[in-house]
């Protein structure tokens, strides 16, 4: 498996992968919503330094996995950030692919100084990978969360995760309740 940054030329196949993936695992309506935010990812305006996207390519270059992270703007600068969504094309569930493909990401964040990565969801695949559950007097989520317990992060200096005073807000893409 080839891990690599995103290139533009391959947008189309990024949205296809989630729709197909999410569309495999909860349903064509779940599928559509999430290949809607990740177009939005791709047209609304962002800093090229606030949205890091990974994929996962097999051998025959087709990219077989996707994750993002972008970022979570605090009051006093903190550089965290946020990991979300993930896609495997399901024919490579089981694989190890998600983990290399999150492993990959975090070592790229911490080379940019990112200091704390947080996430939501799936608690069980993600503690494969470092992540922990925090709460919410920790830091914050930038809305209100549907299911807290899947609030989780890790620090990528070593270091316990530190309070962080305020509440965040996350690029235009994320900023909708339906998607927490």
């Amino acid at each position: 498996m080839k891990y690599a940054l995103y290139k533009q030329a391959d947008t189309q196949e990024i949205i296809t992968l989630f729709d197909d993936t999410f569309s495999d695992s909860e349903g064509k309506e779940e599928g559509a919503l999430i290949a809607k935010l990740i177009q939005d990812f791709f047209t609304l305006p962002a800093n090229e330094e606030d949205l890091h996207i990974f994929v996962a390519q097999d051998e025959n270059e087709r990219i077989v996995g996707c994750i993002f992270f972008s970022r979570l703007t605090f009051a006093n600068g903190e550089n965290i950030f946020l990991l979300a969504p993930v896609a495997v094309a399901t024919e490579y569930h089981g694989q190890g692919v998600g983990q290399g493909l999150i492993q990959f990401g975090l070592e790229a964040l911490k080379e940019k100084g990112v200091t704390v990565v947080i996430t939501y969801g799936d608690i069980n695949f993600y503690s494969k990978t470092g992540f922990a559950p925090i709460s919410q007097d920790l830091i914050q989520a930038p809305l209100d969360l549907s299911y807290p317990e899947g609030w989780i992060a890790q620090s990528l200096v070593g270091e316990t995760i530190p309070k962080v005073v305020g509440k965040p807000t996350c690029l235009k893409a994320f900023d909708s309740p339906i998607y927490w």
